[in-house]
């Protein structure tokens, strides 16, 4: 007979639970508390809900919090959730899967990453180049061709390397959004292998390599190139 779980184990497992979630619940509670000092509880109200809307400051912070959220959310997601996710959204919209479809999902998927990339490069970027080249009667645009895009360039080379590595690479998310008629090359792979590696295999890994290696080179010529053009910038 299959003994049910000890005492010892269920007091563990509770005061685990309450150690993660009881903080959230305390603080859940404490911001309907009308008084001002957080630690002393003056009771319900909703006034620093009111307050908060408010607040431009906190407001403009959490727009980018959610920006953050939904441009993060993808990185940590299961690749079998997200796959599942977009081939429950393609069948709900009735659309054909193929080469679309697969093209749809992968550019959903790997435009987190390139996000982040460029983003990281956005933070430093110095904006008094922009603001030198706009004093001196340089349109938006044209300051954004000639002084923002080749300073950030290495960011957008190196956000698409890793996004073409990650979609070349993808083998789960395919799988969900293709159909017949449309199959990536990682799929045909994986369906070769399970018959056993042929030469062939390894003759198409040796070129994929090859182009990676190639890429990477050009990057790191791209990123020397803009470090160049940033002095000349600086120096003229």
């Amino acid at each position: 007979m299959r003994k049910g779980p000890s005492l010892f184990n269920v007091t563990a497992v509770a005061l685990g639970l309450a150690f993660l979630y009881l903080p959230i619940a305390i603080l859940v509670i404490y911001s309907f508390n009308t008084s001002r000092l957080v630690t002393v509880w003056g009771g319900w109200s909703t006034r620093w809900y009111v307050e908060l809307l408010s607040d431009s400051a906190m407001l403009e912070f959490c727009g980018r919090t959610a920006f953050a959220a939904m441009v993060y959310a993808p990185l940590v997601m299961p690749e079998v959730i997200t796959g599942l996710s977009l081939l429950l959204l393609f069948v709900a919209l009735n659309v054909d899967r193929g080469f679309w479809t697969v093209t749809i999902a992968h550019t959903t998927v790997t435009l987190s990453f390139a996000t982040v990339v460029i983003q990281s490069r956005l933070l430093s970027f110095d904006r008094s180049l922009e603001e030198a080249a706009m004093d001196l009667g340089c349109p938006p645009f044209r300051t954004f061709c000639t002084v923002t895009l080749p300073l950030i360039f290495p960011a957008i080379a190196a956000a698409w390397m890793l996004a073409f590595t990650l979609s070349f690479d993808d083998l789960v998310i395919a799988s969900f959004s293709t159909g017949p008629g449309a199959t990536t090359l990682p799929m045909r792979i994986y369906s070769e292998v399970r018959l056993g590696v042929k030469p062939e295999i390894n003759a198409i890994c040796t070129i994929m390599i090859a182009v990676v290696a190639a890429g990477v080179i050009v990057a790191s010529l791209a990123g020397k190139r803009s470090e160049w053009a940033k002095a000349q910038l600086v120096a003229g």
